[in-house]
């Protein structure tokens, strides 16, 4: 489905890259120009209660997370930096999406807040669903940050673990959408529900890699696999046989 997805943005923006390619624009100033404007407009826009208009932008600068790696293709610039500028600038993004929802739930609800798309004030004090909803939050950003760490550290050791339905593009639509509607009317459960499915789905999404790359290196270990700093801690001469000193 995910690659589907990039392969559609893919087209869209390729009129756009082309643009950039011939202003002289570099795709790690790209990159790093959209995780500034999508933490801006998330920590700036939901917390003061504008969730419509807030998740559609934010939702559409998270789109727009595809425009670096189509003008790297074009022009040529495609690399290993670009790739790591890549994936620590969204840590960024997504970070600043949950913040900014749990900011919302735990802070914004205490202010007179529209609650409609005409802009209706309503005061509103915490209620049960907020706080699930703030915890739902927090989990996200846990889990989700988990989820991106398991699949570097994974290609690190030589493995694979691109397995998982809940990919960033998913996380962060499965949040912002239902959030957005409560301004239209949505009941604030619904949405906390729906955050929580985001986070358990991270979670499984988690404990699928984990298991891919377990089944891909096995769990024996040797001298090759340690990693420098385990080597450092290993003691030095010959090991006891077994028995003897332990």
């Amino acid at each position: 489905m995910y690659s589907g997805l990039r392969t559609v943005l893919s087209g869209v923006f390729t009129p756009l890259a082309k643009i950039l390619m011939r202003l002289g624009v570099s795709p790690d100033v790209v990159t790093v120009a959209g995780t500034v404007i999508t933490m801006t407009l998330a920590l700036w826009l939901i917390p003061t209660g504008h969730l419509f208009l807030g998740g559609l932008l934010v939702g559409v600068f998270c789109l727009f997370d595809s425009l670096d790696g189509v003008l790297a293709r074009l022009s040529g610039k495609t690399s290993q930096f670009g790739a790591f500028l890549d994936s620590t600038m969204d840590r960024f993004a997504d970070g600043a999406v949950f913040v900014s929802l749990t900011l919302y739930f735990t802070i914004g609800e205490h202010r007179l807040l529209p609650r409609t798309i005409f802009g209706i004030g309503q005061s509103l004090t915490s209620s049960w669903e907020s706080t699930w909803a703030a915890i739902a939050a927090i989990s996200c950003l846990v889990v989700g940050g988990v989820v991106s760490y398991a699949r570097a550290k994974a290609e690190s050791l030589g493995a694979k673990a691109h397995v998982g339905i809940f990919e960033r593009w998913l996380r962060l639509v499965g949040a912002l959408v239902p959030v957005g509607f409560i301004q239209l009317g949505l009941p604030t459960w619904v949405a906390a529900l729906a955050i929580t499915l985001v986070a358990v789905g991270s979670a499984w999404t988690v404990l699928d890699r984990i298991m891919a790359v377990r089944q891909q290196l096995g769990t024996s270990t040797s001298p090759g696999t340690l990693t420098p700093a385990d080597q450092a801690l290993a003691p030095a001469g010959p090991r006891p046989e077994q028995g003897q000193g332990q």
